[in-house]
């Protein structure tokens, strides 16, 4: 299979032109259904997400996608799966479904598009029902440095430091008490919470690791 193919390579660049660090990566089972939720902010997200954890991950990406000749033919080669970003898209969720019964890791971006500043939108409902009626474990991901590493309308990566964060799986149960798109609601917004923390814990983390490079430098180590 191509990705397979091509993982070893994309890692190999990733840490070379991006500096990859990864935290947290024992927090992705090694085999079973796993929906992995991340942040988005650019195109890199994938490959870089798919860089950093052992699991052959598949992964949604927006059907526009999909008619770019060449393009299309490689993400799709790559284990995308095409989703329509406006308005409930039955047939991808049920792929994705499929996918995670198949016992398949799943990457997912609730936001459903890219940040243009890095900020952090609102989970979709989507992905919220996807995680209740599949009840799979979902592991909360923090991406930081893609949007820097490529903006929108670049075409090559600037040299960077990229970090991605996996954080303790979420699991999701239906609630007998709640309206389903209520619960299906509730479930993204705890998704983009949980990445929200990991973002807060590796800011203070690079804080403290800048602090001390800088003593390190006026103390002459």
């Amino acid at each position: 299979m191509l990705y397979e193919i091509l993982k070893p390579i994309a890692v190999a660049l990733v840490r070379w032109r991006l500096g990859l660090q990864v935290r947290g990566a024992e927090h992705v089972p090694g085999s079973g259904p796993v929906l992995v939720v991340s942040n988005h902010q650019s195109v890199l997200d994938p490959p870089i997400i798919g860089s950093s954890t052992s699991r052959t991950l598949h992964f949604m990406a927006k059907v526009e996608l999909f008619r770019i000749p060449g393009f299309g033919w490689l993400i799709r080669n790559l284990n995308a799966h095409p989703v329509r970003r406006e308005g409930s898209d039955p047939k991808a969720l049920k792929t994705a479904a499929r996918l995670l019964e198949e016992g398949e890791a799943l990457l997912a971006f609730p936001e459903g598009t890219r940040s243009r500043d890095g900020s952090f939108g609102e989970g979709k409902p989507g992905i919220g029902m996807l995680a209740v009626l599949t009840e799979v474990p979902v592991v909360p991901t923090y991406v930081t440095g893609t949007l820097y590493a490529l903006p929108r309308g670049a075409w090559w990566p600037r040299r960077s430091k990229v970090r991605v964060i996996f954080g303790p799986a979420l699991h999701f149960k239906p609630d007998p008490g709640a309206g389903r798109k209520e619960r299906y609601r509730e479930a993204a917004q705890e998704m983009m919470r949980a990445i929200a923390q990991l973002r807060e814990q590796d800011e203070k983390t690079h804080a403290v690791s800048s602090a001390q490079s800088q003593h390190d430098v006026r103390g002459g180590r």
